[in-house]
């Protein structure tokens, strides 16, 4: 990567390091046991970025520099949520579309900005109609819906992360586990044996959603 001190490249960073740990924890099973799908192999790595950042803020050294790093998370957060999101419905009315044949450029652009609109709720003074064509994402083709992985895989590791907080040192060796596992198992029964946790249910989820809440209100108070 190109390194140049900031904190989106330290985040970068933590990233890429965390789905270095999640090889590392796989090598010695057998190969075809550490093909994990798609909707898991952002745990480790976001997982990795959550720690990092909780890490600088608890080492802050004034309130501007935690203002500007929460603001790093809060923003990360509305990319999960809302950019993420996004893509998700523009692929999904692009495919519903194209079964009936060619669409045009213009057409795309329509498709981005209602897409945009519906999950920003349309709280945006600016656009980009023209993000289906900029981002690479949109252009694997040998898998589709590729941006609804990083959403997932945010609100799987945060949710993982919150239980991480509260499960003291034993903990790590449950998430090794669950990380070794990722390639032979659904990621329903990954939850439910190694977190305890229904993921048909609610509740992990929203635990997940409630942290990205409480850095917005954090960031909102301070800078009232």
């Amino acid at each position: 990567m190109t390194f140049m001190g900031t904190a989106d490249n330290v985040a970068t960073l933590a990233h890429e390091l965390g789905h270095a740990f999640h090889q590392h924890v796989m090598t010695d099973l057998p190969v075809l046991a550490q093909n994990y799908a798609m909707n898991v192999a952002e745990t480790a790595s976001t997982f990795n970025e959550l720690v990092v950042a909780d890490a600088a803020l608890a080492n802050a050294a004034s309130k501007e520099e935690r203002i500007a790093l929460l603001a790093a998370k809060v923003d990360n957060s509305v990319s999960f949520f809302m950019n993420i999101h996004a893509r998700f419905i523009f692929e999904t009315n692009f495919y519903a579309q194209r079964r009936r044949g060619p669409i045009s450029a213009d057409r795309l652009n329509e498709l981005m900005l209602e897409a945009q609109k519906q999950a920003f709720c349309n709280a945006l003074d600016v656009w980009h109609p023209h993000f289906w064509c900029s981002k690479l994402h949109f252009y694997i083709t040998g898998v589709p819906f590729y941006n609804f992985p990083y959403t997932f895989g945010y609100l799987f590791s945060a949710g993982i992360y919150a239980m991480a907080k509260e499960g003291g040192a034993d903990f790590e060796q449950k998430y090794i586990n669950l990380l070794r596992d990722t390639g032979s198992m659904k990621v329903e029964d990954l939850a439910l044996r190694h977190l305890g946790v229904d993921l048909t249910k609610k509740d992990f989820w929203r635990q997940a959603v409630n942290m990205a809440v409480a850095d917005t209100r954090e960031f909102l108070q301070l800078t009232k």
